[in-house]
């Protein structure tokens, strides 16, 4: 119980020590947290006393026993010298921000127990004032101290950039040795970086303030390091002690002063990092500036699969539909292209080659700049910090590898984005979309002569074309990954996705099959779907087309066969079916599948290896998991068609009025970002429950975009999960989460 009296007492006496109470020392925050600390530990600390709102409201009605309390608070602050010193008035707020009272100095002592209490008095002008600034809660401290007559200095105890240990200041080698002492002294003691003002008296260093200062992510991890090697840390402290979203600042560019400029507009920021460039309309225009060696942002309203070598091309992308789990979105974060999708007031002018962004209008060729972490646009290049990745992160990483349980996996299927997924430590991939492979220009037309074939014997004629294209992958896949796992996703094209939708495209699409153009469009007409994301995609194409699935599963085995052909470690596959609903689908698909293996002569190590899965990713499928579990040997929750389909949103359209539902409170929390725990996550924990129930060793792992979001990240830790597996930029954010 804290009593009135106790709230106003001595941080930093002139005199003797501070004996503090618990419940007074719950009250510390901001600089008389950290000058307490200090003054604890024996540095030499300017005199300061402190008051809570509830205690300074008390005093203005208070008895001759409060009042007497308050005076000999202030006592505290007279040295041996028996003389009141003046005072100063400041704010100790839990974080510094605009609009907190500056410091109030060279304020009159009061010289009498009506004086101390006078509210017209200097003093109680100034500590009222002070007060006015902070929240308005009853715990808002303000302290007094007593006035520093010598020469002022302000440092940060570590550099600011790099994380070394300061003092860190223009002029700091004129500084008393003692300076650097106070630096170390109050890293251990706070752990982290701090500004610290101070008085310098011949080789005397006094502290009279300190606050929180922001450092670089960089230096954040070199400081953590530093302080496990000076024994101020453990390595689970530095584990802790970072915030996983900042590793994102070091993997990928960032701006260096956006506040200096004036945003044109804002969207989605679904993939993290800055990029500037010149504007750029098609795919093939990207392609062709990138061939020039220069930086473009592609800008468009969408992005299909026909783009993704523009794609990889651009610096950036701009698209005005979409959001975090559509097509620009997954590709931008597993090639680690910043991204800014949803942006409701771009338009574009194809035939005059012109977009309007915000209220502005640009031509091809004119530069922006776009900031995919906090989705920002600004007119013109701005100046970028590139990406810093040192021995601090891998050091830091393999701390938290030595505390965490879950394992962390890596969507990828292409052996770019497998090998970036192992340099960040992944271990294993956890979702390869065997229909992202085909994304190429001239793999495309492969796929599309597949899904455009009228009967089976055309349908076959094109998945011989595949095969060699889809072998070649998985083989170098398997012997990139060395034995870790490898779940490949059997084929799930959503048509619109993998369709031509322009004029321009259906003529060359035409072209490339052989097709007159009127005859392609009857077939695209005949095959047009209403709502294609839960059309014919998925288990439902390899049920209707089992000519699709023996081409895939013989594509997956002859990968195998090409792999241990190579290599001594044994590959371990992981065959996933995609969209089921009904545990009569997976026992089909399963079927179908061990017939197709029993002939294909795998390796007996690769063989007992061999697992088979599903994807839960439908409601109908996790509310039936138990059935489901005694036919498989693994789930994986795609979090992203599982939250569509679970709110009934579709997350290609749903961005243009998720803002709106968040502004107005309706939501908390965009889910495809952040999984909903109470909704899609009850559905996932009691999926887990009803199959581990049915199949004690069914393994459990996690793939949508959600595994890579410290927030869903913390929640799935909370679950009985294997692993997860997310974008492989986002591979260090979740391991470190795990972790913490």
């Amino acid at each position: 119980m804290v009593t009135l009296a106790s709230e106003m007492f001595a941080v930093a006496p002139a005199l003797g020590k501070a004996s503090l109470s618990a419940a007074q020392a719950r009250l510390l925050t901001g600089k008389a947290r950290w000058l307490h600390a200090a003054c604890a530990a024996g540095f030499p600390t300017v005199p300061t006393i402190a008051i809570t709102r509830r205690g300074w409201l008390a005093l203005k009605t208070a008895d001759a026993t409060l009042r007497g309390h308050w005076v000999a608070t202030l006592l505290r602050l007279v040295g041996r010298d028996q003389k009141a010193p003046e005072l100063v008035v400041r704010t100790s707020a839990r974080a510094h921000r605009a609009g907190l009272s500056p410091a109030r100095l060279a304020l009159t002592p009061p010289t009498s127990e009506a004086e101390a209490v006078d509210p017209r008095h200097p003093l109680s002008l100034a500590i009222t004032e002070v007060f006015e600034t902070l929240a308005g809660e009853p715990d808002d401290l303000v302290i007094v101290q007593a006035m520093a007559g010598s020469r002022m200095h302000s440092f940060l105890i570590r550099d600011p950039q790099t994380g070394a240990m300061g003092p860190a200041e223009d002029g700091a080698r004129s500084l008393p040795d003692s300076a650097r002492e106070l630096c170390e002294l109050m890293d251990g003691l706070a752990g982290t970086n701090l500004n610290c003002t101070v008085t310098v008296e011949g080789d005397i260093v006094r502290l009279v303030s300190a606050r929180r200062a922001e450092s670089s992510a960089a230096a954040e991890l070199e400081a953590a390091v530093d302080r496990v090697a000076r024994g101020s840390w453990t390595r689970r402290d530095a584990v802790r002690g970072i915030d996983p979203l900042r590793l994102q600042q070091l993997l990928h560019p960032r701006l260096k002063s956006p506040d200096s400029r004036t945003a044109l507009t804002s969207g989605l920021g679904v993939s993290p990092g800055a990029a500037s460039g010149v504007i750029v309309f098609t795919a093939e225009d990207a392609a062709r500036m990138h061939a020039r060696g220069r930086h473009c942002i592609l800008v468009v309203t969408e992005t299909g699969p026909t783009d993704i070598e523009g794609m990889k091309a651009a610096t950036g992308i701009l698209t005005a539909r979409g959001g975090m789990t559509s097509h620009a979105g997954v590709v931008a974060r597993i090639t680690g292209k910043p991204c800014v999708a949803g942006v409701r007031s771009l338009s574009i002018d194809p035939a005059n080659l012109t977009c309007r962004i915000g209220e502005r209008t640009f031509k091809a060729g004119e530069r922006i700049t776009i900031d995919g972490t906090d989705g920002v646009i600004y007119a013109g290049a701005l100046p970028l910090s590139q990406p810093h990745i040192g021995g601090a992160m891998k050091q830091l990483l393999s701390w938290s590898d030595a505390s965490r349980a879950i394992a962390v996996r890596a969507n990828a299927e292409t052996l770019e984005a497998v090998n970036t997924a192992l340099s960040f430590g992944c271990e294993g991939i956890g979702l390869a979309r065997s229909e992202h492979m085909f994304f190429s220009r001239e793999r495309m037309v492969a796929l599309r002569r597949m899904i455009l074939s009228e009967n089976p014997e055309d349908r076959e004629k094109a998945l011989n074309g595949l095969v060699d294209f889809q072998s070649a992958d998985y083989a170098a896949i398997f012997a990139a990954m060395r034995g870790k796992p490898v779940t490949v996703r059997l084929f799930d094209p959503p048509l619109h996705e993998f369709l031509p939708r322009t004029d321009e495209d259906i003529e060359e699409t035409a072209q490339s099959l052989g097709l007159g153009v009127q005859a392609l469009r009857r077939r695209l007409d005949r095959i047009a779907e209403s709502n294609p994301m839960l059309g014919h995609r998925g288990v439902r194409l390899a049920i209707t087309y089992p000519e699709i699935l023996k081409m895939q599963i013989e594509a997956l085995a002859a990968g195998v066969r090409a792999a241990s052909a190579h290599q001594s470690e044994p590959v371990t596959l992981e065959i996933m079916v995609p969209f089921v609903s009904t545990v009569s689908e997976v026992v089909e698909i399963k079927r179908q599948t061990f017939a197709i293996l029993d002939q294909a002569r795998l390796p007996a190590p690769a063989r007992e290896r061999l697992s088979f899965g599903t994807m839960i990713e439908l409601p109908r499928a996790a509310l039936r998991a138990a059935e489901i579990a005694e036919h498989v040997e693994f789930f994986s929750f795609g979090t992203n068609d599982l939250t569509q389909t679970t709110y009934g949103l579709s997350r290609d359209d749903a961005p243009a009025f998720l803002a709106v539902y968040q502004r107005k409170g309706i939501y908390e929390f965009d889910p495809f970002v952040t999984l909903d725990q109470k909704g899609v996550g009850e559905l996932i924990s009691r999926a887990i429950e009803d199959g581990r129930r049915a199949n004690p060793n069914l393994k459990i792992g996690i793939c949508g975009e959600h595994a890579g979001d410290p927030a869903s990240l913390h929640y799935f830790a909370t679950l009985d999960v294997d692993y997860v597996s997310c974008s492989p930029y986002r591979v260090p954010v979740a391991r470190l989460t795990l972790a913490q």
